[in-house]
């Protein structure tokens, strides 16, 4: 299929401690480990984003080159960039702290883009978070819309406002990535597969939920489809939903169900191709969880683990 992927949001780096280690910095934020996934799945993408000119983003920049990830004009805007200090648990888990200022110079919707995905930080934090979604709205007209909200409660200062930008998105998209633990932060209490069919009525085509060593679940207008976790030993689980996410999306673009003229087709899956989509996804996570840092694989590093 031809045309492009953009993904809009936030680039960082992420300093994890690890017990009394010392720190490790890698290169993160949950867009742009989506733009760098499909890129090593050698997808044309774009990233819209916000970074300064200091040396971590001319590490993140050098990091995009070499995944074949674009950026848009004014990406390199911000008076620093943004940070985020991952503390990785007994369990693996990372619990999160930033520093981030999001005010993103946005490009105009473009006619040959495919897809346009976004989520997390920047489509809840003030003042770029608006700016962001209106832009989705606009790519829409071209694009299959996709979503992660992601979501990090500590930079969320009105929940009620959070809730309703996160409600926005889910309408304007036709996929919706979520974790279970997304889920209990949206809807407290509510069992998550009612939380995605009730998502799915508002719109979008597709609602995928992670729930970690449980695998995924989704559902669709032909119903719904539940697959495990690949087993793998966890290094740690930074970038996992976000592998799952590229995954994916890039086992949707291979099916041929990406763009706004594709739209009524993606609404049509059957369970079949939505199975094969979710286990390509739980592959791509697999690999990445198994590396430290959000390293997510190329497509000869994928392919061979499908094969297996």
């Amino acid at each position: 299929m031809n045309g492009r992927a953009l993904v809009v949001g936030e680039a960082l780096v992420d300093i994890v401690r690890r017990g009394d280690d010392d720190p490790v910095e890698h290169v993160g934020g949950s867009p742009l480990n989506v733009a760098v996934g499909l890129g090593r799945l050698d997808r044309e993408v774009r990233l819209a984003t916000s970074l300064g000119d200091d040396e971590r983003g001319g590490r993140i920049v050098r990091h995009l080159d070499a995944s074949g990830v674009a950026l848009t004009p004014g990406s390199v805007s911000a008076t620093r960039t943004a940070t985020a200090s991952a503390t990785i648990g007994d369990d693996n888990a990372a619990t999160y702290e930033f520093d981030i200022v999001w005010q993103p110079r946005l490009p105009e919707p473009s006619a040959d883009t495919v897809l346009v995905h976004t989520g997390s930080i920047a489509t809840v934090l003030e003042p770029g978070c608006d700016a962001v979604a209106d832009l989705v709205e606009q790519q829409a007209e071209t694009s299959t819309v996709s979503f992660d909200p992601n979501i990090r409660p500590a930079l969320i200062d009105d929940e009620v406002r959070g809730r309703e930008r996160i409600a926005r998105l889910v309408a304007l998209s036709d996929v919706v990535k979520v974790s279970d633990e997304d889920l209990a932060w949206v809807e407290p209490g509510r069992d998550p597969l009612d939380v995605a069919r009730d998502w799915l009525s508002r719109g979008p085509a597709i609602v995928a939920v992670t729930r970690g060593a449980a695998g995924a679940v989704a559902v669709c207008r032909a119903g719904v489809v539940d697959v495990p976790a690949r087993k793998v030993e966890v290094v740690d689980t930074v970038g996992a939903g976000d592998a799952f996410t590229v995954g994916f999306l890039d086992a949707l673009w291979t099916l041929r169900l990406l763009g706004a003229d594709r739209r009524d087709a993606l609404r049509e899956i059957g369970v079949d191709d939505l199975e094969s989509v979710l286990s390509t996804a739980a592959v791509t996570s697999a690999l990445t969880v198994a590396r430290a840092g959000a390293d997510l694989p190329t497509r000869a590093q994928r392919d061979e683990a499908v094969s297996s």
